[in-house]
């Protein structure tokens, strides 16, 4: 986690994340220790069993990201149950178990109560108090952070004098304007500014249930989280909190009212988190607002609490309700008038309102030479001006960000296409106008 707003260089900076993990979730010793009840660590390694069949020792630890002595102590009260049997020592000499056939009845009880198959889960508290503790908000970004974080993208200082403050907020930011200004582009570039990483659980228990929080295609480790664990206790954190990247998670017009609540997969009888427990200590952005299958007045119902508490209640099958940190950076994009998606009331709530509109004339040069640049296509300065001068402001269509990209992407289709050189010609812009908007 970032301890300061310096610049450490990259070494330094993994060097302090390691160090935090180690102190925020140290490795448990004992049953104890995990937080979780004896009952459900023992129905967790029969479950491993039943689908494993013949397992050593060190096999249960990768597989539950406990010690050795933990899963030692699980044995000795499976034994003392007739649960697991000992079985022939692997040709490295390694003892092996496997459930007896009293064993082989109750695990396949316990799965039809609970599919669950992976790491022992955090305990709700843990997570709750790891959660608020690995904030970004605790280490308020500032200018110089944005400008280092966001020097890939073209945009005016105004807008950066904007966002800045924006993101050290507690309050919920709307970012809004005609479509094409970059509003969507920037917040996906908006965690290279945060650059820190966070402890995400592999999943959380709720009494005796667990919930899957871990999402491989949202959270992406940092390291390969010690695959080959020792049976005894070693350096570093508890295995079951995998060290990632801060999350951004990015919803469109799929938003429904369920993605917003804990999922149970009937099936696999599994939970799943919803999208704003994945994304927390993170960024979720809601994309092109106003679009999504649950209306924003709903969202927005939805959400009162944990925009201005920061807090969100969540419930499971059984009915059991709980609590949970609302802790990320929530971020709305839209094209469409705000004043007519929700009322004054809910655009109080929001806090930041950010407009993003056209270009002036030298910052869409600059894109415009830049995107040139990465296609390999040369361009004079008289054909930036005949484009400008004779299609932008003699048809009256602003200087919006993500023309260069469209039009210089046009004329390189058409040149490959008619093998010609890469270079921008009048002939070109006026083929690629004339296919890129819409004739009247």
């Amino acid at each position: 986690m970032r301890l300061s707003t310096d610049s450490p260089s990259i070494n330094d900076s993994k060097s302090s994340n390691k160090h935090n993990a180690n102190e925020l979730a140290p490795r448990p010793t004992s049953i104890k220790d995990t937080g979780i009840q004896e009952s459900v660590l023992l129905e967790l390694m029969l479950k491993h069993l039943l689908s494993g069949g013949v397992l050593t020792k060190a096999q249960l630890v990768n597989k539950m990201g406990i010690t050795g002595g933990i899963i030692q102590e699980l044995f000795d009260k499976a034994k003392g149950l007739a649960w697991v049997e000992n079985r022939q020592s692997s040709a490295e000499g390694h003892m092996r178990f496997a459930l007896s056939e009293a064993g082989d009845r109750y695990a396949k009880q316990a799965s039809m109560k609970s599919g669950y198959r992976g790491l022992v889960p955090v305990p709700l508290a843990q997570y709750s108090k790891i959660c608020r503790l690995q904030s970004s908000r605790r280490n308020p970004i500032t200018f110089e952070m944005l400008q280092n974080g966001l020097k890939a993208l073209v945009l005016p200082n105004d807008l950066l004098h904007k966002i800045g403050p924006a993101l050290n907020s507690s309050r919920p930011v709307l970012i809004y304007g005609p479509p094409g200004t970059g509003k969507s582009y920037l917040c996906r570039n908006l965690n290279a500014t945060l650059g820190d990483s966070v402890l995400i659980p592999y999943a959380i228990a709720i009494g005796t249930e667990v919930i899957q929080v871990y999402d491989p295609q949202l959270h992406h480790a940092v390291d390969n989280n010690n695959e080959s664990a020792q049976l005894d206790l070693v350096q570093g954190h508890d295995p079951r909190w995998i060290e990632c990247k801060r999350p951004l998670r990015i919803t469109g017009g799929e938003l429904t009212a369920e993605m917003l609540e804990v999922q149970f997969d009937s099936h696999s009888r599994t939970y799943m988190a919803p999208i704003q427990l994945k994304a927390n200590n993170g960024i979720l952005l809601l994309d092109d607002l106003g679009r999504q299958r649950i209306s924003a007045k709903q969202l927005f119902n939805r959400w009162i609490i944990p925009m201005e508490e920061r807090r969100d209640f969540l419930s499971m099958q059984s009915g059991e309700h709980f609590e949970i940190p609302f802790e990320l950076i929530l971020l709305f994009s839209t094209n469409l008038n705000p004043n007519e998606l929700v009322d004054d009331a809910f655009l109080r709530r929001l806090g930041y309102k950010i407009h993003f509109d056209a270009l002036d004339e030298p910052l869409y040069r600059k894109i415009w030479f830049q995107v040139c640049e990465e296609q390999g296509l040369s361009c004079s300065e008289e054909m930036f001006q005949h484009l400008v001068n004779d299609y932008h402001h003699l048809l009256e269509k602003p200087l919006i960000p993500c023309y260069p990209r469209d039009l210089l992407g046009i004329m390189g289709d058409q040149i490959s296409f008619m093998e010609l050189k890469p270079v921008v010609t009048k002939a070109l812009i006026a083929e690629a106008w004339s296919i890129y908007f819409v004739q009247a």
